[in-house]
């Protein structure tokens, strides 16, 4: 058993989980002046968790105070398009950004906080306060004494569990199929159509949406790089469950890895791919090896800060990700906590009240924002000569998807 004694008067906190949200709580407090440690229950480095990542301008602010090289950041695009089912362009917007990888990003962010602080193997298993400080136990055996434990675990977050269980992931009504293909191996026609542009089709009820992101070892060379292909697809409750079991027959409630979806799962994706998206993204799937899907969950807490608890990222409320908010969100919420907590003049009451109150109102944007846009997926689809009414100009229409996907314009003031 590790019991921790601290001999100096420098503020300490525990970082519980090690994906995104949490190595930027880690790398910005660090910066602010606080003893960070940061633990992850897997017993391995965290890669290959995700696939594209929009830079929205709040991840990219957060990279930059943490100090992240952002000189080679991700693939540069300047236009969004929409194609029908012929492959023709049918709308155009010119929107320029970043697109990245999960990978780059977190590679970008482990590079900033040494070994040392960084713990693998340690599955958090139950938290105790005292009107000065907290006390972590972990399976393990382990125990860790801090000023303040921040939550980065997830919308599965077992932190949350403790301090509100009755918060649970809602389920939206469909799933997310995606997977990356290798530039060299896409064909001809389909890296000309959509490659180097933000490519959305966007037949009733259902979004497929593919652009460039880094290749392997983060290569941005023509000819190296990757392409993210999504398709969101709604999938009723009851097909869920079973789509959730694998091929052993074990079901796994919520999600399912992506090595463990099965495989007449993926042949169907595969024949339904050919039979009703665009020559470009079919294609483009057949050049991805293992497609996997992901059920896609929204929720929100109406509280971050518990005494010396706080929730960021996934932990606290999760926007679905039509807004690709999801790493930018995790990202601001470090960057705004370890503001609040810079000056140790000011109390930990005091300065997680504040980071509260402004956390909460952006976290109940995105999640109302995801929901307008995934209503796309559900609500019933009429011809093209019925009157549409401003919210559906503005988030249903094809203009209004290229404009508020993978946007935090909803966040600007007024």
């Amino acid at each position: 058993m590790n019991q921790y004694h601290n001999p100096s008067p420098r503020r300490r906190a525990l970082v519980i989980g090690a994906s995104l949200a949490g190595l930027f709580a880690t790398a910005l407090l660090r910066k602010a002046g606080w003893s960070v440690e940061v633990f992850e229950r897997s017993d391995v480095e965290l890669f290959g968790r995700g696939a594209g990542i929009t830079v929205q301008p709040e991840l990219h602010e957060a990279l930059v105070e943490s100090g992240a090289d952002v000189s080679r950041l991700g693939v540069e695009i300047t236009d969004r398009i929409a194609i029908d089912q012929q492959d023709r362009v049918i709308e155009r917007l010119t929107y320029p950004q970043i697109v990245t990888s999960w990978d780059k990003l977190h590679h970008l962010m482990r590079t900033m906080i040494p070994g040392e602080h960084h713990h693998l193997g340690c599955n958090l298993q139950s938290v105790e306060q005292s009107s000065t400080g907290v006390t972590a136990h972990f399976t393990n055996g382990r125990v860790e004494k801090a000023d303040l434990l921040i939550a980065a675990d997830g919308y599965r977050s077992t932190v949350r569990e403790i301090y509100m269980p009755e918060i649970q992931p809602i389920y939206a009504g469909y799933v997310i199929w995606r997977g990356v293909a290798d530039e060299s191996a896409m064909p001809e026609s389909a890296k000309d159509t959509i490659f180097d542009k933000f490519a959305f089709f966007l037949p009733p009820n259902n979004k497929i949406i593919g652009y460039p992101i880094p290749g392997q070892d983060h290569a941005l060379e023509a000819g190296r790089r990757r392409y993210n292909w999504v398709w969101y697809r709604p999938v009723d409750k009851d097909t869920l469950e079973t789509m959730l079991v694998d091929e052993s027959g074990a079901y796994y409630p919520i999600s399912i890895s992506p090595h463990k979806v099965r495989q007449d799962l993926i042949n169907e994706i595969k024949r339904a791919a050919k039979d009703h998206l665009p020559p470009s993204f079919s294609d483009t799937l057949t050049a991805i090896p293992r497609p996997f899907f992901t059920p896609i969950y929204d929720h929100f807490s109406p509280k971050m800060v518990f005494g010396r608890v706080v929730l960021i990222g996934d932990a606290a409320s999760v926007g679905r990700p039509h807004i690709g908010m999801g790493v930018a969100k995790g990202a601001s919420d470090a960057q705004a906590l370890a503001n609040v907590l810079r000056d140790a003049s000011v109390s930990l009451d005091q300065a997680l009240a504040t980071f509260e109150k402004d956390r909460l109102d952006v976290g109940l944007k995105a999640v109302e924002r995801g929901r307008a846009l995934g209503e796309y997926l559900l609500l019933p689809h009429h011809s093209d000569n019925t009157p549409r009414n401003a919210h559906w100009q503005e988030f249903h229409s094809v203009h209004g998807i290229l404009k508020n996907t993978a946007s935090s314009d909803f966040l600007k003031p007024l």
